[in-house]
Order: C-alpha cells, then structure tokens, then sequence
C-alpha cells in the first residue's frame, strides 16, 4: 500500500539565522506537490529534514504506510554526490540495490516455501518484488537512459567525465530506479530537454506514492503538479491548480494582507489617540456651573468615572489589536533591470562562422549585432553551452572562426558557479570581481537581487538559487555589448524569472539565451537557432 507523508511544525535553523519556522505539511499518496519560493527560503533545507538528511531544531518528519514496515525516502539533490571513481554502471547497479535484495528473497522464499512459514514469506516477498517491478528493471533502465539523453554514455566512463547534466540527469535515473515509496526531487528539470521533461512528468503522475519536488520550471509544475506550496518567512501556503493559478492566488493574497496590515495601523492610531483622549473629559480648566461643595464633589466624581471607564475600554481596544495585528507584510525583492547605456558599440558585434567542436557542437553560424535577440534550443548534447562558450572565448572551436568588433565585450552566464572559496561573501567576490571602486558606487544589493540578510554569509552556506543571483549580480553591474545566458531560468525563484524575462526586452545591447525552459521559448520574440542533437543535420535558424 502507498505510503504518507507529514512534516509536522519543522523548523530549523543554521548558525546565523533561522531558515525555517513552523513548517506543516501533510502529503498524500497521490498528492504531487511542487514546492517553490524565494531563493534561501528553505525549500532544498525542507527536502533534506523530510528524507532524514537534516535534522530539525523542532517538530518532527512521519512517514507511514499502512500495515506498518520501513518507508524508503529517497531525494535528488541538485548538487550531485558521486564519487570520483564512480562509473555511471556502477551509480546505476548501486541504486538498484533494493531491487536486487527483492529478487533475491523471492528467489530464497519460493526455494523455502514448503517450509514452515513458507508460504507466507513467499506470498510477502511475491507482493514486495511486484511493487518494485522487478521484473522490468532492465527495460527501465533503458528507458530511462535513451529519455535522459544518457544512452550512448558507456557504462565503464567514470562519472567525474561526465558534464555537469549529464551527471544531474544520471543521479535522476538513480533515484527514480532506486523506486522509493516517497519520492523528493530538487530542482528535477533542470539538466534535461523536452523529451526527458515530458518522461519525468509522466513517472511522477503515475508514482506509487508520494511525491514533493521544489521546481521553478513553470511549465512542468503546470504539467506534474496536483498542489503547489509556496514557502515564505510566513509559513507555507499551498494552492490548487497550476503556475498561472498559483500567481493570481498569490497576488490576491498579498492585496489582502497589505490592506489588511494598513486598516489595522490605522485603527491603532485612532485606538492610541482615543487612549490619550480619554485621560479627560470635558474642557480641561472650566470652573464647574455651581458652587455649592455637594455639586463640586459630584462632579468631580462623576468626571473620574468617566474617564476611568473610557480609559478602561480603550486601552483594552488597543491592547487585543496590538496582540492580533498582522506583521507587516515584507518589502519583496524586485530587479531594477539593466544600465540604459552600454557605450557605443553598434553593428555586427560577434560573428562566427562554421564553429565546430567533434562531438559537442557540429558546424554552425551565427551573426550577433547590436539589439539582436538570439534564442539557442536543442536537445540535451546538442552543443547549447558549448556554443556560448565559444562565443564568449571561453573555448577554441577545432574548426571555423569567431570575429568580434573591437572593443566589444561579451559577458556569459554560465551553469556552472565559479571556482570561489566558500569561505568568501557575497559582498567580497562582488568586489572582488567588479574591483572596489565599482562596487561602491554600485553595492551589490543595489540591483534588486540579492537580500541584505545574505551579503556578507559565507557562499558556502548559500542555497544554490542564491550563489546563482550573486553570478547574476557580477555580470549584470556592468553590462557588456554581448550578454550570454547558458540556462538563465535554472535556480532562481519565479519572480525573479518573470522580472528578467521582462527586462530582457529592454537590455541595450545584444543577448543570446540558450534555453531548455518551455516557458520561456513559448514565449520568446527575436531570433531563433536550433542545434541538431545528432549532428547529422545542420542548424536551423528561424527570424522573429
């Protein structure tokens, strides 16, 4: 039977702040819940605490199933844990280990099944191995391999020769083949093309039992996910339907709060006012209408009555306000877009010609001028990273050639997060790579990307979301005429993918964007170059 899942009241925290407050959440068997927020909100520290690899500062992970027994929890991480002797056959048998200790008890139970006991070891290790499907293993780690753009990998090559996705598409072949009965992936979608998304989609609609992954792609939390829970300093939110229903629910519940929060702080003005004017009632100073010392007293009693009572039923107003009041809701992050002036460069800035890499990238063109958008698609081994790369003169091309106009600076945004001591701030490789006069007069929390909370952590404690708007931070401080993206989307939060997508529209030089993102590419307007994935065919480019 399927297993359930509940994170009840989890909080945590690291040893600078907390990360998580009070989280609850309940998922059942057939519940498929994306799970998205800011970046360093604590979605990757959610996961962790719920496979077991964290431990909780309060409340605790319940996983049950019904009948009782062991429930498997397995996560994909986004920073991949092979060793460096690891070959991908060997990653591939070790994650399947739970299937082979299934075939290997029904084999022992059926051998024993005259026995005492025979009969109903066997009939419990027949129902384990057809929960496990161990009869298919070896279609499936087919399937998996040729939908994962991993098939023509041998299975001898170590895994530290491997790409980086292709060493994030091997550990998610790992995890779904190692069939947990509770399934989390972090950022899942990242590494693969449209083939591998629509496969993934389909295996986790049909899990056999719970599901959480933490995505920021929008079209496959349109596609996969039943729930969404959105993660916040406040708490968790979950919503029904899909991204687009996710955002206008959001909007409508920040419109409340924020109108919400002002009408209280109003009322707890006027309750402070009232508390003020009630320490006196009538016109203070005025000589009372009669003289006889009867009537003085009485008014005078009366008058204290009053403004006790007053005094009483205000302050009391007052205090329950000040108890229940909502918080203030927080100042959200917010991109302030691109330098409106780049110099002059203007015309053909990058032209290449021809550039051929054997194996990653066959031969291919591209002319890149001033205003160009250029949007490069294909499937996963295509060449996409390999082509900005050469672009940027990161990498030679064996064959072909790339001009570029003098004085021309190309900017790229790689997947990869630079060689940087952990150790290291946000605020100190900012100024370190931008120089210190620069980074004064543009601090890095200037442009909108990254929280005051987070300058001066170590990288090393940062979630990956953030390390990657610091990467975006140094590269966007200073503009260059020829801004590459490998991947923009991947990592950071949804808001802020919408605000870049926006203001990428008005970037005053040229951008290139190599993209698997299927939201993204629905929607793109400029110019389009599609790698073949065999290299048998050449690339094809299509205009606005």
């Amino acid at each position: 039977m399927p297993a359930q899942l509940f994170l009840d009241g989890l909080s945590f925290s690291s040893p600078t702040r907390p990360v998580l407050t009070d989280v609850t959440l309940a998922v059942g068997p057939t519940d498929r819940i994306g799970l998205v927020g800011e970046n360093g909100s604590g979605k990757t520290t959610l996961l962790r605490m719920a496979a077991g690899q964290l431990s909780p500062s309060h409340g605790q992970v319940i996983a049950t199933r019904p009948g009782g027994g062991e429930v498997r929890i397995a996560l994909l991480a986004q920073e991949v844990p092979f060793g460096a002797q690891d070959s991908v056959g060997a990653a591939i048998e070790a994650s399947l280990a739970p299937l082979r200790r299934a075939e290997a008890e029904l084999e022992e139970a059926a051998a024993a099944v005259a026995g005492p006991g025979g009969e109903e070891r066997y009939a419990a290790a027949l129902a384990q191995a057809e929960q496990l499907s161990v009869w298919t293993i070896e279609h499936e780690v087919a399937e998996l391999r040729a939908g994962f753009a991993l098939a023509d990998v041998a299975l001898e090559r170590p895994t530290s020769q491997l790409s980086g996705g292709q060493r994030a598409r091997l550990a998610l072949i790992c995890t779904l083949l190692s069939r947990p009965d509770v399934l989390l992936l972090d950022e899942p979608t990242n590494h693969i093309d449209d083939a591998g998304m629509d496969l993934l989609a389909r295996l986790v609609r049909r899990w056999h039992g719970p599901v959480v992954f933490a995505s920021h792609d929008r079209a496959f939390l349109d596609v996969a996910a039943t729930s969404i829970a959105d993660l916040s300093d406040s708490g968790v939110a979950r919503y029904t339907g899909g991204y687009a229903d996710l955002r206008a629910a959001k909007a409508a519940a920040r419109a409340r709060w924020e109108a919400q929060y002002a009408a209280e702080q109003a009322e707890l003005n006027r309750l402070r006012e009232r508390v003020e004017a009630s320490r006196t009632v009538g016109h203070p100073g005025a000589r009372a209408r009669t003289e006889v010392r009867m009537a003085k007293k009485f008014y005078a009693d009366r008058n204290a009555t009053v403004v006790s009572r007053r005094l009483t039923a205000a302050r009391s107003a007052l205090a329950n306000l000040e108890e229940r009041q909502v918080r203030k809701p927080p100042q959200l992050l917010s991109f302030i877009g691109f330098s409106p002036a780049l110099g002059e460069a203007s015309g053909a800035l990058v032209s290449a010609t021809r550039v051929t890499l054997p194996g990653r990238l066959c031969p291919t063109t591209i002319d890149i001028r001033s205003g160009d958008r250029w949007l490069v698609t294909g499937g996963n081994g295509s060449g996409k990273s390999t082509l900005l790369h050469i672009l940027a003169g990161h990498l030679p091309p064996a064959a072909g050639s790339v001009m570029r106009a003098p004085r021309v600076r190309v900017g790229l945004l790689t997947q990869e997060w630079p060689d940087y001591d952990p150790a290291i701030t946000p605020r100190a490789a900012y100024a370190e790579y931008l120089g210190a006069a620069a980074a004064e007069i543009l601090p890095i929390t200037a442009l909108g990307l990254i929280h005051p909370r987070d300058v001066d952590r170590p990288l090393g404690d940062l979630s990956v979301g953030v390390r990657r708007r610091v990467q975006l931070a140094m590269l966007l401080a200073d503009p260059p005429d020829v801004l590459l993206l490998d991947e923009p989307t991947n990592h950071l939060s949804l808001d802020l993918v919408e605000e870049l997508e926006a203001a990428l529209s008005d970037y005053p030089g040229a951008v290139v964007t190599a993209s698997h993102d299927r939201w993204l590419r629905e929607r793109f307007q400029g110019s389009t170059l599609t790698l073949p994935s065999s290299g048998v065919h050449p690339p094809v480019t299509s205009g606005p």
